[in-house]
């Protein structure tokens, strides 16, 4: 896995050892980034389920102002901080070492708020569903937030419009999807509650 444009482009990842994350395919990353990279430059991204960090870095990589990585796994969370110390990226990003929903509760606590978000649970689990509803609650999305979920091909994609999204595209590959969301206007976004 490699960063693909950018100020790191072409520097490799590493990726953690094991099953427990699926990298997405530089093909997939190519083509998603094809789509955010007008939407990039200045803004703040959050790379939830964070994996090996590839989004969140990739982002960087390519005029995100600053990053936020949040993921359970201690073998992840290695992988990210030396993913950032090598593409010389860390002074622009903040690592989480827990799971989404504390993560999130974390932020709204530091009152961030993100402009892009990716998300990319475990398949299956409805933990998209909850980081969803918890990124509302607490006020982390900027107002004119995209949130991009990566799920499997065979997910319901109005589902997560239920948790007060608006779906603005849906991009589907061979296996998985990327469905791009909007927050819906009139509900909680001032960040008043708790999870």
């Amino acid at each position: 896995m490699r960063v693909i444009a950018g100020t790191a482009r072409r520097l490799l990842l590493m990726t953690p050892a094991g099953t427990n994350t699926r990298p997405t395919t530089d093909r997939i990353k190519e083509t998603l980034f094809n789509m955010l990279q007008p939407h990039l430059a200045g803004r703040d991204f959050l790379d939830l389920f964070a994996g090996s960090g590839g989004i969140g870095i990739e982002a960087l990589s390519r005029g995100a102002r600053y990053a936020c990585f949040a993921d359970s796994s201690r073998d992840a969370i290695e992988c990210i901080k030396t993913n950032l110390t090598h593409t010389h990226l860390a002074d622009r990003a903040t690592v989480y070492p827990m799971d989404a929903m504390a993560a999130i509760a974390r932020m709204h606590n530091e009152k961030r708020k993100f402009d892009i978000v990716f998300l990319d649970p475990p398949y299956g689990k409805g933990l998209e569903l909850q980081a969803l509803a918890a990124m509302r609650r607490c006020g982390v999305l900027a107002e004119d937030a995209t949130v991009i979920v990566e799920t499997s091909a065979d997910s319901d994609p109005e589902a997560l419009a239920a948790a007060g999204y608006r779906i603005e595209r849906i991009k589907d590959y061979k296996t998985n999807r990327h469905v791009f969301l909007t927050p819906e206007s009139g509900q909680s976004s001032e960040g008043t509650e708790e999870i």
